[in-house]
């Protein structure tokens, strides 16, 4: 069974997760801060790393860091359940962290998550572990990509008016992503134009609290606005709609708008905010042709079937391809089931996302991020 170092300052804690680890057949071994975490991991090799976001001394962040530079393992945020502990743990999550758990207050509610945890560090076990390079290197290796791609380098002559083709500027990119998200979110998002020409919206599995802080960091890299879908949310261009956690998402029509409504879980699916829902809902309110399926790192299956679909009835899909993804789970069944056009590594997505875009969807004019 895997190796599993357990890093938290709370001696009680420590012996609570090294417990529910051990009884599920990991080999675990524990430390009680940040430098000791480095020791350990240099000694003991573990496969996988739970690390407590918060610590006196040496912080999680910090340690995260250094494993991830002198010593890539796979790591899973334990966090507390704060605003503080949320903001930290997405840009943990940022740096390379594979997956984080939400820690519930007291020992004794430790337990609740017993299965989520196990069921967490079993996957990361498997997952690879990404060297996160710095991200203003990133932008530009992906910007230079795309550079000279303009939306609007011929206008469109106008239609006559109440001649508009029904949906002619109605289109949307839908992208499901789990383990290994926000660091693979940030391969392709910041690389997408201010004049993109439609909305893009994530169901990224995430718990609740961790969402609005993905979105306020995606918001701050992006020239796309960046937004959580916690109400009903329009879908316009230039935007980027993440789904809430703790919640589903379903796309819908309101006043002839694009509208995307967060609903409750789903009890019947086992993630969420759930893809396969989101884009099942997609394509009740728009024709195949005017949807792109974008499908990327994560355990499971979830959005293969529905992207599937999406492509059998003419729609475009891309899986991220196994060089690039933290985990290949949710990509490879998707390919496996013959529903992805495009196979590609994430930093070379919104490259053809553009490619697309510039085939789809008509030109209109830039309105700058303010």
């Amino acid at each position: 069974m895997p190796r599993v170092l357990v890093v938290d300052d709370s001696i009680l804690m420590r012996r609570r997760i090294a417990g529910i680890l051990s009884d599920a057949g990991f080999t675990v071994e524990t430390a009680a801060d940040g430098a000791e975490a480095l020791a350990r991991v240099a000694e003991f090799d573990p496969d996988v790393v739970t690390l407590d976001v918060t610590m006196p001394g040496m912080d999680g962040l910090t340690c995260l860091k250094r494993i991830m530079v002198e010593r890539p393992k796979p790591v899973v945020m334990v966090s507390a359940l704060t605003a503080e502990g949320a903001d930290v743990t997405v840009e943990a999550l940022r740096l390379g962290a594979v997956e984080a758990v939400q820690k519930p207050s007291g020992i004794g509610a430790i337990g609740r998550i017993a299965e989520e945890l196990v069921d967490t560090v079993r996957a990361a076990a498997s997952s690879r572990p990404r060297r996160v390079q710095g991200l203003r290197e990133r932008l530009r290796l992906a910007r230079s990509l795309i550079a000279g791609e303009d939306f609007a380098a011929e206008p469109a002559s106008p239609a006559p008016a109440g001649l508009v083709p029904p949906d002619a500027e109605n289109g949307l990119v839908l992208m499901g992503v789990s383990t290994g998200g926000p660091s693979t979110l940030e391969d392709i998002l910041p690389a997408l134009p201010g004049d993109f020409p439609w909305p893009v919206v994530v169901a990224q599995h995430m718990p609740a609290n961790f969402t609005g802080a993905l979105a306020r960091r995606l918001d701050q890299i992006c020239d796309l606005s960046v937004v959580e879908a916690a109400l009903p949310t329009p879908l316009e261009p230039g935007t980027v709609c993440i789904a809430r956690g703790g919640a589903d998402l379903q796309v819908v029509r309101r006043g002839g708008r694009l509208v995307a409504q967060p609903v409750p879980m789903a009890q019947d699916r086992s993630w969420h905010p759930n893809v396969d829902r989101m884009v099942e809902s997609a394509l009740r309110v728009l024709p195949a042709s005017r949807l792109v399926g974008v499908l990327l790192t994560g355990m499971g299956y979830d959005g293969a079937a529905a992207m599937t679909e999406l492509r059998r009835r003419g729609g475009r899909t891309i899986a991220e391809s196994e060089e690039s993804a933290v985990v290949f789970g949710m990509p490879q069944e998707l390919i496996r089931r013959g529903g992805a056009e495009v196979t590609l590594p994430s930093d070379r997505v919104a490259q053809h996302l553009v490619r697309w875009m510039r085939e789809m969807a008509p030109a209109r004019p830039h309105h700058p991020k303010t």
